[in-house]
Order: C-alpha cells, then sequence, then structure tokens
C-alpha cells in the first residue's frame, strides 16, 4: 500500500483496535431495538427488501436485518471520530443506528438525516432523544427533492444508504458532488446488493471527479482529494 493517506487510514481507523467507552452506548442502542416488539407500517421508497414481504414490519426484526450491524456502527463511529467532518449527510436514517454512531464519533457535528417512511422516522426520532443524541436533524421526505432545499452546500461526509437501485444511486451522486470539496468522503452502504449496485460501484470509481475509493464489500468509499493520483483500493475488514 503506496498511499500514505490510505494507509493511516487503515491502520489509525480500520484496524484501530483500541476499546471506546462509546461501543457500549452503541450496543445497547441496538440492544433496545433488537427488544422492541411493536410493530409498523412502512412506506417503501427505495429498492424493497430482500427479507420481509409485507409492508408491516416488527422494528426488532428490521434492527436485525436492515439496519447497521455493530460492526458496522463501530466502524462508522472510527471514520467519524478520524475524519471529524463538521457536516454530515445521510441518505436513509432508518432506525438511527447510523445516525446516533455518526453523532457519538463527533458530537460537535451538525448531522442531517433524510428519511423517506414517516412511521420509521418516528422510531428513530424517538430513539434519539431517549438516549440524547442532539446534534442531528430529520427531514422527511424524498431525497431529491429534500436535498436542494437543504440550507448546508457543502458536505464534508455524505453517507448513502437509503435507496439500492443503479439509477436511483446515480442520480443522487450526481446530485450531491456540486456539494464535495477536496476533503468531502462519500460512503456507500450494500455496493454488492445486487448486480445493479456493482455496475454502479465501477462508474462511481471511474467518474472523472473520484480519485480515491476503498472497498470493504460491504461499503463503498469515495474521496475526491486532487493531491492523490487515481487508485482503488480493496480493504478486508
Amino acid at each position: 500500500m503506496h498511499s500514505p493517506f490510505i494507509f493511516a487510514l487503515v491502520t489509525k481507523c480500520f484496524y484501530d483496535r483500541h476499546y471506546y467507552e462509546e461501543y457500549e452506548k452503541l450496543k445497547s442502542y441496538r440492544a433496545k431495538l433488537l427488544k422492541n416488539k411493536n410493530s409498523i407500517t412502512i412506506t417503501d421508497l427505495g429498492s424493497g427488501s430482500k427479507v420481509f414481504k409485507t409492508d408491516r414490519r416488527y422494528i426488532d426484526t428490521m434492527a436485525k436485518t436492515s439496519g447497521s450491524s455493530l460492526k458496522q456502527s463501530k466502524l462508522l463511529f472510527r471514520m467519524v471520530r478520524f475524519f471529524n467532518p463538521g457536516s454530515v449527510l445521510e441518505l436513509g436514517t432508518n432506525l438511527g443506528i447510523g445516525t446516533h454512531a455518526m453523532a457519538l464519533g463527533n458530537p460537535r457535528a451538525k448531522i442531517t438525516s433524510i428519511e423517506g417512511c414517516k412511521e420509521i422516522l418516528k422510531v428513530a426520532n424517538t430513539s434519539l432523544s431517549n438516549v440524547h443524541v442532539r446534534n442531528f436533524a430529520t427531514h422527511l421526505g424524498n431525497f431529491k427533492d429534500v436535498i436542494p432545499k437543504l440550507p448546508i452546500k457543502k458536505w464534508d461526509l455524505i453517507f448513502f444508504d437509503g435507496h439500492h437501485s443503479k439509477e436511483a444511486t446515480l442520480q443522487y451522486f450526481e446530485q450531491l458532488l456540486p456539494f464535495a470539496h477536496n476533503d468531502s468522503i462519500f460512503i456507500f452502504d450494500d455496493i454488492y446488493w445486487s448486480k445493479d449496485m456493482a455496475d454502479t460501484w465501477n462508474i462511481i470509481k471511474n467518474h472523472p471527479k473520484t480519485t480515491v475509493t476503498v472497498d470493504i464489500f460491504q461499503w463503498g468509499i469515495v474521496f475526491f482529494r486532487k493531491e492523490q493520483r487515481k487508485e482503488h483500493f480493496k480493504i478486508r475488514m
């Protein structure tokens, strides 16, 4: 690995084996959702589910199957802690597991999260409020409609985690490119969710504005650093 930037990311963030007390908070947040036996009727504006066959879904099952795993939450926490972004955008609040991890990673960050389903957003807002997370704001609606209305016009980190289709992901990528700067980070979830998503990831990797990408299988991470030569890395986690 010849890039000092990527070497530091891997050794000091990805493979950071330090214990952080925030890990217990991440574990507790997820555990409460896993014990929540309530059900909700969802409005799915994304690509549907490979698990659920109806619109009636139980919170505990959603937390287990569609929410970020504890391992992913810890990594998201470490990434926000490592890069210290001031402005964070999340496309797809879901149950707030990722929102919570990023909020803990930098309590001074301004985190904006968009969710298309009203009932899911209610659960997320309640859950985040119950653990006294304050540095976030949520918005209900379609991503493409909400994004232009947001007051922040430059994002340090964007987490794409809400619409796993080729057309939609590329649309949001292109829509948000003007809001990126040299040190912005784009994280795409489930890049191998389908053949279309794998194709989407290859298109994003080869985009002229993309310089460095990191493929950790679950996520694809994009950097726009002009001082870096174009390189693609695959990191085993």
